[in-house]
């Protein structure tokens, strides 16, 4: 099995992360945020707590992490389909955790579409647990920031 390595991301990486995304059925993206210029202003309000996964020198896994001073979050958990199952996922969340120790991030959330069996499982599995006593809202304040699921 070929080995992995975990990194934080930079911009450079973005081509590869958005191919990574793109390959995935059923993820999805949104026109601006995920756009580079929006990855650039995430990563530039967020050093060095998002992550890529490389094997073979090439991007198979990649986390967009974040916080605002008081929680952390995760977004766009993913590792490309022959990949999975090798512990990659796990190793970049720790990586993750440990940047947001670093900046002294007591709590982590994310948000997993209920249908993403996959993804559900995964979290389960490395001991994340379902919030079942609150609701989560979405207020849009920009309209143009489409969603666009792959199939």
């Amino acid at each position: 099995m070929e080995e992995f390595t975990i990194e934080s991301m930079d911009l450079t990486d973005y081509e590869e992360v958005l191919d990574l995304w793109l390959s995935i059925k059923g993820f999805a993206m949104r026109s601006i945020d995920d756009s580079y210029e929006g990855v650039e202003r995430f990563l530039k309000r967020n050093p060095g707590t998002s992550v890529v996964a490389r094997c073979g020198g090439k991007v198979v896994g990649a986390i967009l992490c974040g916080h605002d001073g008081r929680r952390g979050c995760l977004y766009h958990v993913c590792v490309r389909e022959g990949y999975r199952r090798r512990g990659i996922g796990k190793a970049m969340v720790v990586h993750c955790m440990r940047a947001l120790q670093q900046e002294h991030i007591s709590k982590v959330s994310l948000i997993a579409f209920s249908t993403n069996d996959v993804g559900n499982a995964f979290w389960r599995q490395i001991g994340w647990l379902r919030r079942e006593d609150l609701n989560y809202y979405d207020f849009v304040l920009n309209e143009k920031n489409i969603i666009h699921f792959n199939q």
